[in-house]
């Protein structure tokens, strides 16, 4: 194993999760979730271009037509027909809409590091006014204050949650249930234990957890749905910082978790 191998991650998304990312289907805090594995990751980024450039052929192979002819839902008919994304490719350098994030041209490639705070979080770490570094429209609640020069975890500030549990919130949850933030897990502590009423990403930026599925370590990303029950636990000598994203409400199986549950946002 090479020195480089030693900092690449082992658990990565699905090939299922990949192309819902590439087809910009996941929603917003699934798709940060991805973008943040991907700045860690040159073998998913890699597999990332493949398939973009897949969904790109299977566009151009569509028959054409007078875009007069078309409304724009019979245009999205006909690309649902040929089973082809419903939106074209788009260059990794371009500015990403919001729901997907920006991934792997502006990410650390095959260097074995990526920055303590990847760059597709720095548009969502709120900052004292509301505004967010990389994005100064969106409205975040003031929690947390990084430096605009060099942003990282320790210049964020956390937000106590329980002892030894801290956090950021990115995105508050959503009617549907989704959310996004970052947890600080003090070395030792475990989270509840607890099911998903969806698709639960966690990507480790520093530190490891552990649950019943496997130990997770900087870059790597756990993907869990509602068949999974886990109790994370920060197992190292070190804070364990995590991003989770969600899709719907966690379903937390004891007591002490489902009190906790309206404090937690997940």
């Amino acid at each position: 194993m090479t020195a480089r191998q030693l900092f690449l991650p082992n658990h990565h998304p699905s090939d299922a999760l990949l192309v819902a990312y590439g087809a910009g289907s996941l929603g917003e805090g699934l798709s940060l979730a991805v973008a943040v594995h991907l700045a860690h990751c040159p073998d998913c980024r890699a597999t990332l271009a493949q398939v973009e450039a897949l969904g790109g052929a299977l566009l151009e192979d569509l028959p054409p037509e007078p875009l007069e002819s078309l409304s724009l839902d019979a245009m999205l008919d006909r690309l649902d027909r040929e089973e082809a994304p419903a939106n074209p490719c788009k260059a990794m350098s371009a500015a990403p809409p919001r729901g997907r994030p920006v991934s792997a041209a502006r990410h650390p490639r095959a260097t074995g590091t990526a920055p303590a705070l990847p760059h597709p979080l720095r548009a969502y770490i709120p900052l004292p006014d509301g505004t967010s570094p990389d994005n100064p429209s969106l409205d975040r609640p003031s929690v947390a204050r990084p430096s605009l020069t060099n942003p990282s975890l320790d210049g964020l500030c956390w937000q106590r949650l329980a002892p030894g549990v801290r956090r950021v919130e990115l995105l508050p949850r959503t009617a549907s249930g989704g959310a996004a933030q970052l947890l600080r897990i003090a070395p030792g502590t475990a989270l509840p234990h607890h099911g998903h009423g969806g698709l639960e990403l966690t990507v480790v930026l520093s530190g490891h957890f552990a649950d019943e599925l496997g130990r997770y370590g900087p870059g790597d990303l756990a993907e869990v749905d509602g068949d999974t029950n886990h109790q994370p636990i920060a197992d190292s000598h070190r804070d364990c910082v995590c991003l989770i994203a969600t899709d719907a409400p966690l379903r937390f199986t004891g007591l002490m978790g489902r009190l906790m549950q309206p404090f937690i946002g997940l």
